[in-house]
């Protein structure tokens, strides 16, 4: 039975275009150079962070990201970066009283962010860099079961990448949904781990909820 939903942060809750588009800007690169090359990067397997090496080699997604804070150009995203499917979806969920978290790859400041955007809404927001362990590293899905009132099989992890959040959801004993959107599903979609290990697959949030009744109700139904 699923008792909880954790969501992963960029390209589930947060259309990270805009902030892709800052990066570019950044380097000086044309955004749709950058996008594509991204979209290389993704398709080879490879890191995303490969994508800097590219256009910088020895850069350091670390040092930059304090250089652009100190610019007066730090990483934002806001309400308006949010999927238009992400408050409703959350409502939903909370109403059927299911526990909510959200767990990703985000650092201090994306964390202020988040906690600011959804303090009222879920139960716990958690990071990498307050966890000090960063998917897919399953120290990472070992911290979200500890901070999670449930058992790991009761929760699922909902993202949007095979690599970085079903795979070590799915080995850390969690059912996964896959939602198509963003670079990574897009280009992941139709591989054989995301067709095989997803409990769901969705195109959109909203459909979680009648997922999520559906089966629980197998699962308590008699056989």
């Amino acid at each position: 039975m699923i008792r909880a939903v954790v969501f992963d942060v960029g390209e589930c809750l947060v259309d990270e275009t805009r902030e892709y588009g800052t990066w570019a800007d950044w380097l000086g690169v044309p955004r749709h150079t950058f996008a594509s090359m991204f979209g290389a990067v993704i398709a080879q397997g490879r890191d995303y962070r490969d994508v800097f090496q590219e256009f910088q080699p020895g850069f350091n997604l670390y040092e930059q990201r304090e250089k652009r804070a100190s610019a007066g150009q730090p990483e934002h995203f806001g309400e308006d970066d949010l999927y238009p499917d992400v408050r409703p979806a959350l409502a939903e969920l909370r109403a059927a009283g299911l526990w909510l978290g959200i767990a990703g790859n985000q650092t201090v400041r994306a964390g202020r962010i988040l906690r600011e955007l959804f303090t009222k809404d879920v139960d716990l927001i958690g990071t990498s860099d307050d966890w000090g362990a960063s998917k897919p590293d399953p120290a990472f899905f070992v911290r979200v079961a500890e901070v999670v009132p449930h058992e790991p099989g009761e929760i699922l992890y909902v993202g949007d990448r095979v690599d970085n959040d079903l795979r070590p959801a799915v080995a850390a004993g969690m059912p996964t949904a896959l939602v198509r959107r963003g670079p990574w599903a897009t280009i992941q979609w139709n591989n054989e781990e995301a067709k095989r290990l997803p409990t769901f697959r969705v195109e959109s949030l909203l459909e979680l909820p009648a997922l999520i009744t559906a089966f629980n109700e197998r699962e308590h139904s008699p056989s």
